[in-house]
């Protein structure tokens, strides 16, 4: 008989036995004949893969157990806030990110393994949109301690150094050379993708603070020296990201209308950029080429713009475009290229999809090869060819060449720091050297954080700044720098937990006989946290728990390539409370408890019990009495996320 197409669409994809095991296994012999072992069930708190794949280490599992209600907020904070708070406590940018983050935590997800990853993006979007509509503050009770650090650039590296400083008690000075915050946040990536009402307000939410100063429209190593930071401040912290963009390594790739994905960006986030040219080639493949071809496709070009406010004079910062020409302006042709075929290429599958839907032409597996130029000197058409790789390196094909006609190149192959004044911390590649820890080598009081160490993604960047503000505060206050754990990420403290709860352990009395501790109450009793030194991963899981749940998908506004131009409406609708709550449900909660009550249920000796309801909190609502447990391991092969090992007991 045919599987149906409803079987097909809905069919678990779990597998509970290995290819070779084909005996069925009587579950009652382990009740009669597993006692010999001598293990009884422990409780491990392990990090779960989404938390482990999230460079900023926010305790995901932890925020969606709180909107799913498995946590529970202390008396007197709603859901919303309390998740806010887990949220922000690694990253304080949950609108931002829960919109543009590329989420490697859903390739980890263990949710995969079910069906489908759960909308992590999603409902942190809501997270942090909700934050910004019930107006929640950050924490800044710390007293300050009278240090002040001074933190070059204001996005989002920059500023999440300020705020876990603040929240450690040292103040700061932000400098940066633009008019406003925000970095990448705000000059790097369009304002449909980072709404500036939200970004705008997260930025603000930090300076409120307290003790953390701005200094705008300055540049260090011009404006003010490294000599007068260090004599000023305690410490000093490069955030200043990389906003120079590599040009095309093909010949007359200097033509004055070939600029680079940054710099055409920010002509547009600054909104002196207000149509572009009639057509548009963009090289590239990764996320600012999608962002540079999308807005091309919204600008639009005019047929009557003067030579002299043609689009590379206004990205060279020359001009300034009249915003009147927005009503003008007509659709540009705008093509975007890749030296990878489609299906590898770094952006998005999605912002690929949508970037075609608004209009745009890829042409994929191909490279430039030559810039076309006509008597001017300006670019006419860019000569492509097909590519394969040799040792390694591109290599265009013989025969394979073609032309496609342009007004504008814009190159996306990456990026690096502008160290202008600042040559004594280029280390020869336009970027700033890192230790471990986040210290500029041979540099004492120094020390990086963001793309200028290595660019890669704002989610790095604000993990990056989290590191770097402990090891700021170490050299502060002039502690022992510990080793950094193995799972580097902000984990759920169960002890944390119990004494919100008021549910902490009582000082230690010396009795006679203190081996065991299942009857004390100056221990937490059964429990391992190894989430410093392990991901839990699918195997170890029971996925025959979970049924089939499709994920609650936000809406998305885009428009398509009739609708495109002028479109800069926030793309991406937040989910209502409801879908966030059913989302975060599907959460596995792997390496912590999320109360199912199968090891209560399947236990055939009554040994794994509920502990009391005034006892209870998150990671502690079951136990086991030692004194009935036969070691039969059945509460640890039903438990779906994986917090029981047999262990216990050994011998």
């Amino acid at each position: 008989m045919a599987t149906t197409t409803k079987e097909m669409n809905t069919k678990l994809t779990f597998r509970k036995f290995e290819d070779g095991v084909n005996k069925y296994k009587n579950i009652g012999d382990d009740i009669f004949n597993e006692d010999h072992s001598h293990k009884c069930p422990t409780y491990v708190h392990r990090t779960p893969p989404c938390q482990g794949s999230c460079p900023s280490g926010e305790d995901i599992r932890g925020w969606l157990d709180i909107v799913r209600g498995i946590e529970t907020p202390p008396e007197g904070i709603s859901m919303q806030e309390y998740a806010f708070r887990r949220s922000t406590d690694a990253n304080p940018f949950p609108s931002m990110m829960g919109r543009v983050c590329p989420a490697p935590c859903q390739d980890g997800c263990n949710r995969n393994n079910v069906e489908d990853f759960v909308g992590i993006n999603a409902v942190e979007q809501y997270i942090g949109d909700t934050a910004k509509n019930e107006g929640y503050k950050f924490d800044n009770s710390a007293s300050l301690s009278g240090k002040k650090v001074a933190i070059i650039g204001g996005g989002p590296a920059g500023l999440a150094a300020a705020y876990q400083l603040r929240r450690m008690g040292h103040s700061s000075m932000v400098f940066d050379d633009h008019d406003e915050l925000g970095g990448l946040f705000k000059y790097g990536i369009p304002g449909y993708r980072t709404p500036r009402e939200f970004l705008n307000h997260e930025i603000q939410r930090i300076l409120d603070m307290g003790g953390i100063d701005v200094t705008l429209s300055t540049r260090v190593g011009q404006d003010v020296s490294v000599e007068q930071l260090e004599k000023d401040y305690d410490a000093i912290i490069w955030a200043i990201g990389c906003k120079t963009g590599r040009a095309l390594p093909v010949p007359n790739a200097d033509a004055p209308n070939c600029v680079s994905g940054v710099a055409f960006l920010e002509a547009f986030n600054k909104g002196t950029m207000q149509v572009t040219a009639s057509k548009v080639v963009c090289v590239g493949g990764g996320d600012t080429s999608i962002d540079v071809v999308s807005v091309a496709r919204r600008l639009g070009k005019i047929d009557t713009l003067p030579e002299e406010e043609l689009p590379e004079h206004v990205i060279g910062g020359y001009v300034a475009h009249d915003s009147a020409y927005a009503a003008a302006r007509d659709g540009a042709e705008v093509v975007l290229t890749s030296l990878f075929e489609r299906e590898e290429m770094t952006a998005a599958e999605h912002e690929i999809d949508d970037a075609m839907r608004e209009g745009v032409s890829i042409h994929d597996g191909v490279m430039p090869v030559e810039v076309i130029v006509n008597d001017a000197g300006r670019a006419t058409a860019l000569k492509m060819a097909k590519c394969e790789m040799v040792d390694g390196r591109p290599t265009p094909v013989e025969g394979s060449e073609y032309e496609i006609e342009c007004d504008l190149i814009v190159s996306a192959i990456g990026q690096s720091g502008d160290l202008t004044g600042l040559e004594q911390f280029d280390n020869g590649r336009g970027l700033i050297d890192s230790d471990s820890y986040y210290r500029v080598p041979g540099k004492e009081g120094h020390f990086v954080a963001g793309d200028i160490i290595r660019p890669h993604l704002l989610t790095t960047a604000i993990g990056q700044a989290s590191v770097c503000a402990e090891t700021v505060n170490a050299y502060l206050t002039e502690a022992e720098m510990k080793k950094r754990p193995k799972v580097d990420v902000h984990h759920f403290d169960l002890l944390n937990k119990l004494n919100e709860a008021g549910l902490e352990p009582k000082e230690y009395e010396h009795v006679n006989d203190d081996r065991g501790t299942n009857d004390a109450d100056y221990a937490v009793h059964n429990y391992e946290d190894r989430s410093s030194q392990e991901i839990i991963s699918s195997d170890n899981l029971f996925l025959g728990h979970f049924e089939y749940t499709p994920r609650n998908v936000r809406d998305q506004v885009v428009p398509s390539s009739e609708e495109v131009l002028g479109h800069f409406e926030d793309r991406l609708v937040p989910l209502t409370e409801e879908q966030a709550v059913a989302e975060a449900g599907r959460c596995m909660s792997c390496g912590m408890c999320f109360e199912c009550d199968n090891c209560v249920i399947y236990c055939p000796q009554d040994a794994v019990f509920r502990v009391k309801k005034d006892k209870h909190t998150t990671g502690r609502y079951v136990d086991t009495d030692y004194s009935k447990c036969i070691g039969c391991h059945i509460c640890s092969d039903v438990c779906p996320t994986g917090y029981i090992d047999m262990a216990m007991g050994d011998h």
